[in-house]
């Protein structure tokens, strides 16, 4: 019986699959087992080395740690640098529950009650959740906190389906997975600020560092924990206080964000299907959820220079996948201005690097998301930049608008704008920064239309034209 070294059921898949994953090993063979021991060796090295492979953990934070970072309120009183965007309002930390000198921001999303048309921004805090009711965006209003369930650490992510928050943090113990029912904010009147209690709680992992849900399916991909070895482990929300865990998805590893869509794209053998287009720190990775006891991966795309694939967003149309990478300008040679990287991903099993867009300033991107044909990214100490499609068959993009929301400078630090959430149907924009708070911003301008607009319209125009001929 041949027996093997599998560094694997030592290391992880994460690791492993970064690497040379198994080793034949005769039971008999010396060199084979010389072999199997060196690598060992080796590969105690590599984990010990700070290797951006080996995600965040609690001794390895990439400068992001709160004791790293620029304490709360630094240059916090503007004057704010910015370009076709409308400042609404901004409440700092101390005011949206952050306290403590040593709580930072980090991730946020949004919520719109259905019922009754309230606009609601979810902020994270190192140490908790808060609520802002952001309906009138030019008097917000706190409505109070939910605490963290474990303690203050650098990472929290939010995520919302049906009416709940669905919160996760990284590096923090046995933090697992909290539940909030928003609809206890209708309840709320903004008498005081009111400590809020996780409505449930789920503990089928400890750490995570994100959360993504598919809302056309209900289900809820959380990335970057111990299970599935960081990669997709799957819940069921279709009871929503209740999450069932339903699959793993593990083939490629640690998987830092993802977006999971119900494809509907151009290519015909996926149109339908429910894909996971994830930033697995050195490559683009993409797989078929649909069938959560058998998922598989279509494709694994990577690209010269890399430092950290860290997160990214499609195209409405579902061509382009637009990535961040969050260590490339800091790892450079010399300096670079922030790059945005575009793939093409017309052909799912066979996606490619369309075109590098350089940003104006030399500063790290971090979170970016699509809406309405603009892209938002959330970009440090550069703050908010709004970019358009002006050619996007061919890889050109524009910066449309910017607000920078860390006006002290524009340094290759992870001091800023973490996050940014475009989607209220008001048009109000919200972007945390770690040190400054929420920002609630607007658009100013009115977008050029792209070329595949005008394209679009003009065949659009030539149709009709045709219809009327032949009905006269």
């Amino acid at each position: 019986m041949n027996e093997h070294c599998d560094l694997t059921v030592i290391f992880g898949d994460a690791v492993m699959r970064k690497f040379i994953g198994t080793l034949p090993c005769g039971s008999t063979c010396k060199v084979g087992k010389l072999i199997c021991s060196f690598m060992v060796s080796a590969m105690v090295g590599l984990v010990m080395s700070a290797s951006p492979l080996l995600a965040h953990d609690g001794n390895h934070d990439d400068g992001k740690g709160i004791g790293n970072s620029a304490p709360a309120g630094i240059g916090g009183n503007g004057p704010w640098d910015f370009r076709n965007m409308k400042l609404l309002s901004r409440l700092p930390l101390a005011d949206i529950g952050g306290g403590p000198e040593n709580v930072l921001g980090n991730d946020l999303w949004g919520w719109t009650d259905s019922q009754t048309g309230r606009e609601y921004a979810i902020f994270g805090l190192t140490n908790g959740t808060s609520f802002i009711d952001i309906t009138n965006p030019t008097a917000p209003l706190y409505l109070g906190k939910l605490p963290t369930h474990t303690g203050n650490k650098t990472w929290r992510d939010i995520k919302v389906y049906n009416n709940h928050a669905y919160i996760v943090s990284d590096a923090n113990g046995a933090h697992g997975l909290q539940i909030f029912d928003l609809t206890e904010l209708r309840d709320t009147n903004g008498n005081g600020p009111v400590t809020f209690s996780a409505t449930a709680h789920y503990g089928g992992f400890d750490r995570a560092h994100n959360i993504a849900i598919n809302e056309s399916t209900g289900f809820a991909y959380v990335v970057g924990s111990e299970k599935a070895s960081g990669g997709l482990h799957v819940l069921n929300l279709s009871n929503p206080l209740a999450p069932v865990h339903v699959g793993n998805f593990a083939a490629d590893g640690y998987t830092h964000d993802t977006q999971v869509v119900i494809y509907q794209g151009p290519d015909a053998n996926f149109v339908g299907r429910e894909i996971a287009f994830s930033s697995n720190e050195n490559t683009i990775t993409l797989a078929d959820v649909t069938d959560k006891s058998n998922m598989s991966m279509i494709s694994r795309t990577g690209y010269e220079n890399h430092g950290y694939t860290h997160q990214g967003w499609l195209s409405e149309d579902h061509r382009f996948f637009f990535v961040n990478d969050e260590l490339d300008e800091r790892n450079a040679d010399s300096p670079i201005n922030t790059i945005t990287r575009i793939f093409n991903v017309e052909d799912l099993a066979n996606p490619f690097l369309l075109a590098e867009h350089h940003g104006v300033e030399m500063t790290i991107d971090h979170n970016l998301y699509v809406h309405e044909g603009l892209i938002y990214q959330a970009n440090y100490t550069s703050g908010l930049r709004v970019l358009q499609m002006d050619d996007i068959e061919n890889g050109i993009l524009s910066e449309l608008a910017f607000f920078d929301t860390y006006n002290t400078d524009n340094n290759l630090s992870f001091n800023g704008a973490w996050s940014v959430y475009p989607f209220f149907g008001s048009g109000s924009i919200i972007v945390s920064d770690r040190q400054n708070g929420l920002f609630i911003l607007r658009l100013n301008v009115v977008p050029e239309p792209s070329m595949g607009f005008v394209a679009g319209l003009i065949m659009f125009t030539v149709g009709l034209r045709r219809t009327r001929r032949k009905r006269n």
